[in-house]
């Protein structure tokens, strides 16, 4: 099945996206049903010309073939490094305590969002517009100066649960849930 995209007509040759891989793939499944990633990327390309797709992950060491098909599928990734939420921080003054052995996988954080508003930042000579893969306010500030520099084309949120912040800017708000069937990702090994 070949996909087609109506592609948005747009004054501008370089298109790049900053996705907040985390906000995206958590925002999707709550409502039930997973990015097909090798979809999006061609999504990306297709509808908004987007020439570069940097995917901002939080890196976890047992993940690396799935960086490696993000890549393949035409992705730049950019990792951050993880921490365990549940350890607590190193007290200097107090006796070592004994390593408890791991009962269950902890939940890891790679807050990204200074990496993202950074490389957009840094990468800005590069492009024309820029497209925001997020729905979270933390980006309010980047939203609100690319707009300023008419730099801004869109922000895709994952469903219609986006910051409220960016109620002033409706007119580039894209909802990804709207556009599921094409998007999704569909496991042909389950029945």
């Amino acid at each position: 099945m070949q996909m087609k995209f109506t592609k948005e007509k747009t004054r501008t040759n370089n298109v790049y996206a900053f996705i907040d891989s985390q906000n995206l793939n958590v925002g999707t499944q709550k409502f039930g049903w997973k990015m097909d990633w090798q979809k999006f990327r061609k999504y990306l390309t297709d509808k908004y010309g987007v020439t570069k797709a940097f995917m901002f992950i939080g890196y976890v060491p047992e993940f690396e073939p799935l960086y490696e098909q993000l890549h393949d599928a035409g992705y730049m990734i950019v990792l951050k490094p993880t921490y365990d939420m549940t350890k607590p921080q190193p007290d200097p003054n107090a006796p070592e305590a004994k390593e408890k052995p791991e009962e269950e996988k902890k939940p890891v954080k790679g807050n990204i969002d200074a990496d993202l508003v950074l490389w957009a930042m840094k990468e800005m000579s590069n492009y024309d517009q820029m497209i925001l893969v997020s729905g979270d306010g933390d980006f309010y500030s980047l939203v609100e100066y690319m707009e300023s520099k008419k730099r801004l084309h869109k922000i895709l949120t994952p469903s219609f649960q986006y910051s409220q912040l960016f109620n002033r800017y409706e007119e580039y708000i894209v909802r990804l849930d709207q556009s599921k069937k094409e998007l999704r990702y569909f496991d042909r090994k389950r029945k």
